[in-house]
C-alpha cells in the first residue's frame, strides 16, 4: 500500500492488479520470478504500472543475468583476473543502466541481443 516500487524475486502470481491499485500513481514493478512472474507484464500495465521489467524474454525490459554475465566473464578472462570483486558487479550494473541512451517506459534496459553490450560490460568491469 502506497508503494512507489515493487521488486519481486519470489514466485508466480503473488502480485495482483488489485494490489497495484493500492500503490502510488504510476508505480514501477520489477516482476522477476521466472518463468512465470509475480504478475504478467500485460496485466500490470492494465493495472496502471508505469514501468514494468520481467525476467521473460517475450516482453520488453527483460532483466536477466544474460545482460551482464557474458560481458563480465569476457572482461575477467581477457584481463586474466582471478578474483571477482563487488565493484565489478556495481560497474557492470552502471554500464548496463547507462547503455540505453534515451530510455522509455518500454526500454529501460538494452536487449540481450545488443551487439555492443558484451564489450561495454567487459570494458567497465576491468577498468
Amino acid at each position: 500500500v502506497d508503494a512507489d516500487v515493487f521488486i519481486g524475486v519470489s514466485k508466480a502470481g503473488v502480485l495482483s492488479q488489485a494490489m497495484i491499485h493500492t500503490m502510488k500513481p504510476d508505480p514501477i514493478v520489477f516482476a522477476l520470478a521466472n518463468p512465470t512472474p509475480e504478475i504478467m507484464p500485460d496485466l500490470a500495465k492494465e493495472a496502471g504500472v508505469a514501468v514494468i521489467a520481467t525476467g521473460r524474454s517475450d516482453f520488453p525490459n527483460q532483466l536477466n543475468n544474460s545482460l551482464i554475465f557474458p560481458g563480465l566473464f569476457k572482461g575477467v578472462l581477457e584481463k586474466n583476473i582471478k578474483q571477482f570483486e563487488i565493484g565489478m558487479f556495481t560497474e557492470a550494473a552502471l554500464a548496463l543502466a547507462g547503455h540505453v541512451k534515451n530510455p522509455t517506459r518500454d526500454e529501460i534496459l538494452p536487449n540481450m541481443f545488443d551487439k555492443e553490450l558484451v564489450d561495454v560490460i567487459a570494458r567497465t568491469v576491468t577498468e
